[in-house]
């Protein structure tokens, strides 16, 4: 499309020089050009401004997709790192997280995660009575939770 004077559009212009480019160019020219933008950007933002792009990113997927969606990547996600890693692996990185929770949460953390886990076995128990703590010398699966929270933040 030209305008009343015979000239080309600013859309067209970038569109045909667009085009002319892509005949003249191959994969490996893209990819220089965008490592080499990926680097002035990095250069110009913080991490703020990577943050707020990745927030506007997920948003944007999440409108965009579903519960499924995100339970398909999830698994295969899982899978690909299950095929790629060992049992050392996955030791190493539960200590991580175990150090990092622990770094990151007190005593009381700990007891109230181990009373609402003794209370969840207690409210799962089959109904035979031998973990109520009525004098049969056992203690209840609530009372172990509570004093294994406790014991482990010692």
């Amino acid at each position: 499309m030209t305008n009343n004077n015979d000239k080309m559009s600013r859309e067209e212009a970038g569109r045909k020089g667009g085009e002319t480019t892509a005949k003249n160019h191959d994969k490996e020219f893209y990819q220089e050009i965008g490592q080499k933008g990926g680097e002035a950007t990095s250069e110009n933002h913080d991490k703020e401004f990577y943050q707020e792009i990745g927030q506007k990113g997920g948003e944007a997927t999440s409108e965009n997709h579903d519960k499924e969606f995100y339970q398909e990547i999830g698994q295969k996600g899982g899978e690909a790192t299950s095929e790629n890693h060992d049992k050392e692996f996955y030791q190493e990185i539960g200590q991580k997280g175990g150090e990092a929770t622990s770094e990151n949460h007190g005593k009381e953390f700990y007891q109230e995660i181990g009373e609402k886990g003794g209370e969840a076995r207690a409210n799962q128990r089959d109904g035979d009575g031998s973990s109520d703590g009525s004098g049969n010398g056992k203690m209840s699966r609530e009372e172990a939770g509570r004093k294994g929270g406790e014991k482990s933040r010692r």
